[in-house]
């Protein structure tokens, strides 16, 4: 099998062999489709064990992503917690072993639930309770002591709101490839209208289904992925993420990776009812998090779409115009849940 972009196979290999213990080469590397910032790469030895391996995009990069090192220490962190994440195995941080920095963790079986037809493939029973325990794994994330772990200097505590609106305005003027005012529009009343914010956690980022894996059969989620964009502040900003992609049955799918458009796994205001009763939190202001969500969403958009024009993706392909579409789209959801 030919060695997909992105892996030196005969350096990473040696690396591997000196740095995990039972595992041997040759190794076999195989890019995991879907990713659309870091890669992510099974990797199976000579006697078939299985780990997974993530490094940075190739090319053009943004100069504060994709800090993969940073990835590994957290579910380092995480993992002694009982919140389900993949086993830190290794990271090397050496360009000269394979060009960037790479970790390695332990593969976790399961399905990412990223599509509608994959969640039809579940019991209507696994599906509401994987829907309840996607919220409370969430409220448990939100439970961590960041001290305890060794997460206190992972970043600020607070202004968390104001510091995201800061990041993705300069990312946006940083991956924008045409004006869109609707984007601008939006970030000027989110900074004019940030929430108190309400205690400080670990803020993942990017949680919703198709990037945790899933026991499809007992509906509970099994790891957590992809920590790229964690970080401390305002945990009602992930909860709000959550409200970009749910559907609660019955409409129309509009976000086609996300496998709640197949019903059966709760309404989503029950289930923010649900966390708040968990962890005490007031929710009444969801809405505002759910823009933010919506319009981050349409930067980090951006930045994909940037970057496949700059075929920083590797051997990955996508539809372009329709990643474009999709930037609008959230831009414009964003706008309509504020009135904006």
């Amino acid at each position: 099998m030919q060695t997909p972009s992105g892996i030196d196979s005969a350096r990473v290999g040696a690396w591997l062999d000196q740095h995990l213990a039972g595992c041997r080469g040759p190794y076999t590397f195989r890019l995991i489709a879907g990713g659309r910032s870091n890669l992510t790469y099974t990797v199976d030895d000579a006697a078939g064990r299985r780990v997974v391996l993530r490094r940075p995009p190739l090319g053009h990069v943004l100069a504060t992503a994709h800090d993969v090192a940073r990835e590994h220490r957290l579910i380092s962190a995480v993992g002694p917690t009982g919140v389900p994440v993949p086993e830190a195995l290794g990271v090397c941080t050496d360009p000269a072993v394979n060009d960037a920095p790479f970790y390695v963790m332990s593969f976790v079986d399961g399905v990412v639930l990223d599509s509608t037809e994959r969640a039809q493939l579940m019991s209507a029973e696994a599906r509401a309770d994987a829907g309840r325990d996607l919220i409370d794994v969430l409220a448990a994330l939100h439970a961590v002591d960041v001290d305890a772990v060794g997460l206190g200097d992972l970043a600020k505590r607070d202004g968390y709101v104001a510091r995201q609106v800061r990041r993705w305005t300069a990312q946006w003027e940083s991956s924008k490839t045409e004006e869109l005012d609707v984007v601008e529009r939006v970030a000027a009343h989110l900074a004019a209208n940030i929430p108190e914010q309400q205690g400080s956690t670990i803020v993942h980022g990017d949680y919703r289904f198709g990037n945790c894996i899933t026991d499809p059969v007992a509906g509970r989620i099994r790891a957590i992925l992809d920590w790229e964009l964690c970080t401390l502040g305002d945990p009602l900003a992930d909860l709000g993420y959550l409200g970009v992609y749910w559907n609660d049955g019955g409409d129309a799918v509009l976000v086609s990776s996300d496998p709640t458009g197949a019903g059966g796994f709760g309404d989503y205001g029950e289930l923010v009812e649900r966390y708040a009763t968990r962890t005490g939190r007031d929710v009444s202001n969801l809405n505002y998090y759910v823009a933010f969500s919506c319009w981050r969403l349409a930067v980090i958009s951006q930045g994909v779409y940037a970057r496949f024009l700059h075929g920083a993706m590797g051997d990955q392909q996508i539809d372009l115009e329709n990643a474009r579409r999709s930037v609008v789209y959230l831009a414009e959801r964003a706008a309509a849940t504020l009135g904006v």
